[in-house]
């Protein structure tokens, strides 16, 4: 006997399955498993079966339109194509919580593509498949573009896969957890990604900040944002925001002293910094900017942006101590600095299977 996979579309009509799993068994063919995706065509089902060693490609296909299945794709499979579906998806979901830049070859696996690739999302791209291709959207920003020869993907299909990168883009934001820093002076402070209970502890960093500090930050003023506006850096669509947090024995006496937004769009994450005055110079700003550099690396960004006032002098110094090659543009008395990053995006993978 041999493993076989066969994918057929069926009139989702009643008795139209039980015709095709009796021409099937007439062959001798011993369905294992079977999944159903429906789509606006039929309802496509997915089988493995165990076949008789003297049947062909052609006698299993014969077999499912004699039973009134159309567009059918019949492949070999091997013995663990005999794993139950949802413990193999939640394996695979196991395994992109462990390993957040594991992503491409678990889309990979999960769908049996033959070709995984990321890239900045096209100009008025949609997510969706058509026919070979699949097109996922990144919550971190870009997309992940599969193809697979044969079969057609389903809406069934697509849905797993993005459910799957939402839960990727989790683990990767946990990856950014909390730790504690040691400043050169000594002092210990609590670095940690922003949550939108921090709203009233930002808004004191800003109140506590002086105007120059204000306008060096929003370039456009002195004066504090808005609360909806803090509110959406504290938790942005796609990005990150850490702030520092002061640490102590008593929570409430805790006070936000610094906050660096990594806002995203496209292929690029723009980096911003505020730090209260009097934790100015100590250090603190360079830490979070190594953070935030390694944060934007491994989600796949091709360039970090700084815009920054030429007369910013801590500013640039600060990302002077990255010690990256930056490119610099100059717009009257504003710098537009692009650091270009070590991106870590998935390679097309020839399938195995």
């Amino acid at each position: 006997m041999t493993l076989w996979r066969i994918r057929a579309t069926v009139d989702d009509r009643p008795g139209y399955m039980s015709v095709l799993t009796a021409s099937l068994a007439l062959r001798g063919v011993n369905i294992l498993t079977v999944q159903v995706h429906t789509t606006e065509r039929g309802a496509v089902d997915d089988f493995l079966v165990d076949a008789p060693d003297t049947l062909d490609e052609a006698d299993l296909i014969a077999a499912v339109e004699r039973g009134r299945g159309r567009d059918c794709w019949v492949a070999r499979s091997e013995a663990r194509g005999l794993v139950d579906q949802p413990t193999r998806v939640l394996g695979l979901a196991t395994r992109l919580v462990r390993d957040p830049d594991a992503t491409g070859e678990v889309l990979r696996a999960l769908l049996g593509a033959d070709e995984v690739t990321w890239r900045p999302a096209p100009e008025g791209a949609r997510s969706g498949i058509d026919g070979a291709t699949m097109l996922l959207a990144d919550p971190n920003g870009g997309s992940y573009r599969l193809r697979r020869a044969a079969p057609s993907f389903t809406p069934a299909e697509y849905a797993r896969a993005q459910a799957l990168l939402e839960l990727g883009a989790t683990a990767a934001g946990r990856c950014a957890e909390q730790i504690t820093v040691v400043l050169p002076d000594g002092a210990e402070l609590t670095v940690r990604p922003a949550v939108a209970e921090d709203l009233p502890a930002v808004v004191e960093l800003h109140e506590a900040c002086s105007a120059r500090t204000r306008q060096r930050r929003y370039l456009g003023g002195a004066t504090s944002p808005a609360p909806a506006r803090l509110r959406r850096l504290l938790e942005p669509t796609r990005g990150l925001t850490l702030v520092a947090v002061t640490t102590g024995s008593d929570p409430a006496a805790e006070s936000v002293v610094a906050m660096a937004n990594l806002l995203a769009e496209g292929d690029e994450a723009e980096f911003a910094l505020l730090v209260r005055d009097d934790w100015q110079r100590r250090g603190l700003g360079s830490t979070l900017l190594r953070r935030l550099t390694r944060q934007a690396e491994s989600s796949g960004y091709a360039a970090m942006v700084l815009h920054v006032q030429a007369d910013n002098t801590p500013m640039l110094r600060t990302l002077r101590r990255l010690r990256r090659p930056t490119t610099v543009e100059r717009d009257g008395g504003l710098l537009t600095l692009t650091v270009p990053l070590a991106t870590e995006v998935p390679t097309p993978v020839e399938s195995t299977g």
